[in-house]
């Protein structure tokens, strides 16, 4: 079962793990990936650093994937990437993805898509993932909301997300923590990019502690976003429910279900 865990440095890193990592302003790209491909080595592991050639060094060219170059998408280039390692006797993949900022709306969209894959990839093939953000180039909220989706982290944090959304081996997804007005948004979006890629979103939500209404929108909004849709949520608390009810969201018209 994975659980989510903060760790030291990237020797603590396991198969299956989907790793957020903050880089400070004194850390630098280059050390970042020359530690990562030695500990690769040292573990018989394949790797695939993914980012402009140029930025990721001369030195790690041969191992490169650049976003820009790809035929297809990000997953299903390090699917292929897997299929590969599995066939050359490696442990497994590990893959480095040095995420780049955007400004564009759509840019925000393909990110959010591109770690739910990444987090989704990661838990069903036991891949290794690690996303590293500089912190000079990302505001702390940004970073706070992208640490939602990734169940592991690594260096310097703005501050451990209210919630978090990550795969739970081919069960569904869990969701822990709780969803307020601060992270609504967030909580809205990753639904909707879920349910654009499915019919049936399936939520474990055990350790789901509160949604506040604001929350209960944003589960709304996102089960209407899509004709012929719905999100199941298993293991919700009296109180979650309850509040739904109150609410008047428990209706036929918004396609959410809620159990015990």
């Amino acid at each position: 079962m994975r659980a989510p865990r903060t760790l030291a440095t990237l020797d603590e890193v396991d198969p299956g793990d989907h790793v957020c990592q903050v880089l400070d302003r004194i850390d630098h790209v280059i050390d970042c990936s020359r530690s990562f491909v030695a500990d690769g080595a040292l573990h018989g592991d394949k790797v695939v650093i993914v980012g402009p050639a140029l930025e990721a060094g001369s030195e790690f060219a041969q191992l490169v994937l650049d976003p820009a170059r790809l035929d297809g998408s990000l997953l299903a280039a390090v699917r292929r990437e897997a299929a590969d390692a599995d066939r050359e006797g490696f442990r497994s993949l590990r893959v480095l993805h040095h995420v780049r900022p955007g400004c564009r709306a759509e840019r925000t969209k393909e990110l959010w898509r591109s770690e739910l894959d990444l987090e989704e990839f990661a838990a069903d093939t036991g891949a290794l993932v690690v996303c590293v953000y500089s912190g000079a180039d990302w505001d702390s909220s940004t970073l706070e909301q992208i640490g939602c989706v990734h169940p592991h982290s690594l260096g310097s944090r703005p501050k451990v997300p209210a919630f978090q959304v990550y795969r739970t081996g081919k069960e569904g997804w869990t969701v822990n923590g709780i969803v307020d007005s601060d992270g609504a948004v967030a909580f809205g979006t990753i639904l909707c990019t879920l349910l654009a890629q499915r019919a049936t979103v399936r939520l474990l939500c055990h350790a789901l502690e509160f949604l506040d209404g604001a929350g209960m929108s944003a589960l709304a909004d996102a089960a209407r976003h899509l004709p012929d849709r719905k999100v199941i949520l298993e293991g919700t608390n009296d109180t979650v429910r309850l509040a739904w009810e109150l609410s008047g969201f428990a209706i036929p018209e918004i396609p959410v279900v809620m159990t015990p």
